[in-house]
């Protein structure tokens, strides 16, 4: 909490907590050089078993999910062509070259970019807590300093503009969660479904239901972090990617060694002159080829740029091309086999090896969407637009390393749902090409706000950028809209119910934090109520809790009034959350005065690694000994003061012998007969979450005798 009152000594800045690294300790730079090397090609080698799953498994299902009606050696070609620059254009440029760079403080997808324009435009974040928040910035694109541009303007001035660019966010991250349920979903199921053609009488219910157990067996494995599953994981996605482009490269040699012909554009023209409306709704299924390509942007959390980037470019990248040549050769002599366009392409002697390997690679595939959906909801959950959801950081080196176990349940339920219900692939491929396209989409937009508000990207760069791939997502985006009925409107009911959720609380928390600054308590207020004769000033310590940073809880004067008492050592506490990986023990606690006898303020700092919940007995312990320990340093600083700091720390140590006490408060709505229907529902809907969520406090270890809640209604 920040000071009330100017009183000397003042406490340890947050900006003051940095790592000092002793020169006379360090390693030669040669030999960091190499450890960094060494580090980021073994970060590289895990990323292939989270980061890049559905995007170099979707060979799978690409194929089978378009409507092909007797296709053509030149068809073939212009859908092969299609893929190839989807993939360059979208793959390569856009996500490894471009959008990698737009992280913010080390986090990526869409939600990542609203909060880093919020940030920057100084608009839009909700949370009151980020503003006591800090963080040394690893990228060199932003800086602090910079004058608003035009662009940036017109959002601090339009509240419509900053409505529309949360919706266009949240539309985002509610699209990219509904990808982590249906990419589980059509990878396991497109890969299981391979035993049916050397075993017809395997019936589809018998695939589904196993479909369903292996990814309940992977959900259940998320509790052991990224790391270790992707430790796990990574030799099987390091086979798969192997092997494919192996497969596909004897598939070209035997069956249509030209296919690389197909690269010029020109392919791409004949392709949509020759079949119109069908060659642009096949495009619906020809967008698969890059599904999974927001996970690379979206897992950034969990891993860094230049391994995402390294083992983009030197293996998943040739490795789709050469599998999608090869299918591509196989299918132009056999044209009529795009229905099961991977297995069919898969010589008869090696059938069942691979069938393993793609059985494993698909379960691998499902990780990255799972691993960017928990990225999402921690940062929705830290910015507070989403309810509390338990986040637990499975890595004390890498903040992005997160898993919530309320949200992995949820995704294994509807994603073992959308497999029983929705069994047919190409329902489940229809809703994938919604999913796929729209999130494209939108990181798009995002990306073009931040090229011209933040990195001032010359006009001309960011028009070309944009007309490119506006123009091609678009494109895409209008073409899987015609399966809006078949199965494209699964992603749109998740994303409504998701949205819903989160506007429900984003609105609450507005209104409840409005209610919160205008009611604020100050010092001068505190004072004037504490002159109150009818006020007692009663022995001990209290432990009183509060989020406002730059003032006091409304509950505090509630509190006052209505028990007309304070106790004598009253420490207004305040629990930060800094995104730092441990908070140094003697930077933990900072105490300050108030500038009224017996009232103090303190923050409790914590990173996304140290150990919460607290130890009552500890916490008090540790906070009373920085209390004394700063109210002995003022002597220092003012020596004719000495004898009131001795009187002082009698009274705090008469006051820890009466005991102590934790309060906080416990505040609802209430919904009046005056508020409007809308005013009713949200908040009735938000009060409804907010009491089946986690606590926005950790959970305090202190016996059940020394804690109290203190109720009040706020006025909606």
């Amino acid at each position: 909490m920040d000071p009330l009152g100017p009183t000397p000594p003042s406490p340890t800045p947050l900006s003051s907590i940095v790592i000092h690294f002793n020169s006379s300790s360090s390693p030669p730079l040669t030999q960091t050089h190499k450890s960094k090397r060494w580090s980021t090609l073994f970060l590289a080698y895990k990323t292939l078993g989270v980061v890049f799953g559905g995007l170099v498994t979707s060979p799978l299902y690409v194929y089978p999910s378009m409507p092909l009606k007797s296709p053509t050696e030149e068809d073939y070609l212009g859908i092969y062509s299609i893929m190839f620059w989807t993939l360059t254009l979208i793959g390569v440029v856009k996500y490894a070259s471009i959008a990698l760079k737009a992280d913010d403080q080390g986090e990526g997808g869409t939600f990542a970019l609203y909060s880093l324009l919020c940030r920057k435009m100084k608009i839009g974040i909700l949370s009151t807590r980020q503003g006591g928040s800090s963080r040394v910035m690893n990228s060199t694109l932003y800086d602090d300093d910079i004058k608003p541009s035009k662009l940036g303007k017109i959002f601090e001035r339009s509240l419509v503009a900053r409505r529309v660019l949360l919706f266009i966010s949240i539309l985002g991250m509610c699209m990219l969660i509904g990808d982590g349920i249906l990419t589980p979903a059509i990878s396991v199921l497109s890969a299981i479904d391979g035993v049916r053609a050397p075993f017809p009488r395997v019936s589809k219910s018998m695939v589904e239901g196993l479909s369903a157990v292996i990814l309940i067996f992977l959900f259940l494995l998320q509790k052991y972090g990224t790391s270790r599953v992707s430790f796990l994981f990574s030799p099987i996605m390091g086979m798969w990617t192997l092997t494919t482009p192996l497969v596909g490269i004897y598939s070209i040699v035997k069956h249509y060694p030209g296919i690389f012909k197909a690269l010029s554009p020109h392919h791409i023209v004949m392709f949509f002159v020759r079949n119109g409306k069908i060659g642009w709704m096949c495009l619906g299924g020809t967008v698969l080829c890059i599904t999974g390509s927001e996970a690379l942007f979206a897992d950034l959390g969990h891993f860094d740029r230049s391994s995402i980037q390294l083992a983009f470019l030197f293996t998943i990248y040739p490795s789709l091309v050469l599998t999608y040549a090869g299918q591509t050769a196989y299918l132009i002599r056999h044209p009529n086999d795009h229905d099961d366009g991977f297995y069919k392409f898969i010589p008869s002697k090696i059938y069942w090896p691979m069938f393993v390997v793609a059985t494993l690679a698909a379960v691998v595939a499902s990780q990255s969407l799972i691993s960017a959906t928990f990225s999402l909801i921690k940062q929705s959950v830290v910015l507070d637009y989403f309810p509390r959801v338990k986040v637990v950081h499975t890595s004390s080196s890498k903040e992005g390393e997160v898993y919530s176990p309320e949200v992995n349940y949820i995704l294994m339920i509807l994603c073992v749902a959308v497999i029983l219900i929705f069994g047919d692939g190409k329902d489940i491929g229809n809703a994938f090409g919604v999913v796929v396209s729209m999130v494209m989409l939108i990181t798009t937009i995002l990306l073009t706000l931040v090229m011209i508000i933040i990195w001032r990207t010359s006009p001309i760069l960011v028009l070309l950028f944009f007309l490119v791939f506006f123009t091609m997502e678009g494109i895409y985006v209008s073409a899987v809209f015609t399966k809006l009925f078949e199965g494209g409107w699964i992603p749109f009911a998740i994303s409504f119910i998701l949205a819903f959720i989160m506007f429900g609380w984003y609105y609450g928390r507005q209104r409840k934090i409005d209610y919160e600054l205008t009611h604020k308590i100050d010092i001068e207020r505190l004072r004037t109520l504490l002159s109150n004769p009818s006020v007692q000033r009663v022995p001990g310590i209290c432990f009183f809790y509060t989020n406002i940073q730059d003032g006091l809880t409304p509950v505090l004067g509630h509190y006052i009034k209505n028990m007309k008492s304070l106790h004598k050592v009253t420490i207004f506490t305040t629990l930060r959350y800094l995104l730092v990986p441990k908070v140094a023990p003697h930077e933990r606690i900072l105490v300050t005065k108030l500038g009224i006898t017996g009232i103090y303020g303190c923050t409790i700092q914590y990173g996304y690694a140290d150990s919460i919940p607290l130890d009552g007995e500890n916490f008090v312990d540790h906070v009373y000994a920085c209390l004394t320990a700063y109210v002995a340093r003022s002597a220092e600083h003012v020596p004719s003061e000495v004898l009131g700091v001795q009187e002082e720390l009698s009274r705090l140590e008469e006051a820890r012998d009466a005991g102590h006490v934790h309060v906080r408060g416990k505040t609802r709505f209430h919904i009046g007969q005056n508020c409007s229907w809308f005013d009713r529902t949200m908040l009735a809907f938000y009060e409804f979450m907010h009491s089946n969520c986690r606590s926005s406090l950790p959970a305090l270890d202190v016996p059940l005798p020394q804690r109290m809640e203190v109720g009040m209604l706020y006025e909606a």
